[in-house]
């Protein structure tokens, strides 16, 4: 692989910028909405933000819309969004590292013990609905507790919506002069599917080539979890953990792939025992390198 030149910028100010940029404190009422959609991987940079004009930060300002900010998709443009020749905006990582923010992902990312508990509760109830309906008797002794502990599991299993991408970093950035490619394979990853909410399990592979700073190794396997801890699709996922990592340090390139198996299309519908589906994101020199997106290709066989 061909020898990289490094710009004149010092080590401690290329980490102390991409700290920063991890650490912005944003009010939740100002965050703005990001829609999922094809974007113009190659345009990513231009929308990162670590932009400061006036002009890039109108999305903080308040609307006229009665909706409240955070849903006000057609009116409020953000820098944390990139956008495609289509003009459909894609989910770059905002201030809270949470992707695609809505209001209740903020009550429940900024909820008080009391809060999580009468939300639990509430949720126990809806479950206790759901057997109901399906024709079953909750009171009866195999489903007394069913309710209550189906509440605590689902909460668990989506505890993604309560991690922010700066403190899984957790500052765990450091200046290193490596310039060839760093790849993670192999890490399990489980998600829920959000239009059938039944599990989808996989592997995900993350390679990035460093531009002065490199991740703790097992950051690579924390994004992709706290990504995958939600109700998604797994070409949000894929996406999402790749551009988590181009925020975070800048590299010359980031390649994620992922490969899952889909409870949807096995236990209904089509009920294809065996089928996986696999994404891939490609960003920077890992997009218009052919080369290098053949090692990458090569290495996760």
């Amino acid at each position: 692989m061909a020898h990289h030149n490094f710009d004149s910028r010092s080590h401690s100010t290329l980490l102390s910028a991409s700290l920063q940029n991890l650490q912005i404190s944003t009010d939740p009422q100002n965050i703005p909405p990001q829609e999922l959609g094809a974007t113009d991987d190659d345009a990513i940079n231009e929308f990162l933000p670590n932009r400061t004009s006036k002009e890039n930060n109108d999305f903080r300002k308040p609307t006229e819309s009665s909706e409240p900010p955070f849903r006000a998709a057609s009116v409020i443009s953000s820098p944390y969004t990139a956008i495609s020749a289509t003009g459909v905006e894609s989910p770059i990582p905002d201030p809270n590292g949470l992707g695609w923010p809505a209001k209740s992902t903020l009550l429940r990312l900024n909820a008080t013990p009391a809060e999580k508990l009468e939300r639990e509760q509430r949720l126990a109830g809806a479950v206790r609905t759901i057997l109901e309906c399906l024709g079953e008797d909750p009171d009866r002794e195999g489903l007394q507790k069913t309710p209550e502990r189906y509440a605590k599991a689902l909460m668990w299993m989506t505890r993604g919506y309560e991690e922010r991408l700066k403190d899984v970093i957790n500052n765990a950035i450091f200046s290193e002069d490596h310039d060839e490619m760093i790849l993670v394979k192999e890490i399990t990853v489980n998600s829920l599917c959000e239009h059938h909410l039944v599990p989808f399990t996989g592997k995900v592979a993350i390679a990035y080539i460093p531009n002065k700073l490199v991740l703790g190794i097992s950051k690579l396997a924390r994004i992709s979890e706290t990504f995958s801890r939600r109700l998604s699709i797994q070409e949000r996922i894929t996406k999402q953990i790749a551009l988590a990592v181009q925020e975070a340090i800048k590299p010359r390139g980031v390649a994620v792939v992922m490969e899952a198996t889909h409870m949807c299309m096995t236990m209904r519908g089509v009920q294809k025992e065996g089928s996986i589906t696999t994404t891939s994101c490609m960003l920077g020199c890992f997009r218009t390198n052919q080369k290098t997106r053949e090692e990458f290709l090569t290495l996760i066989k």
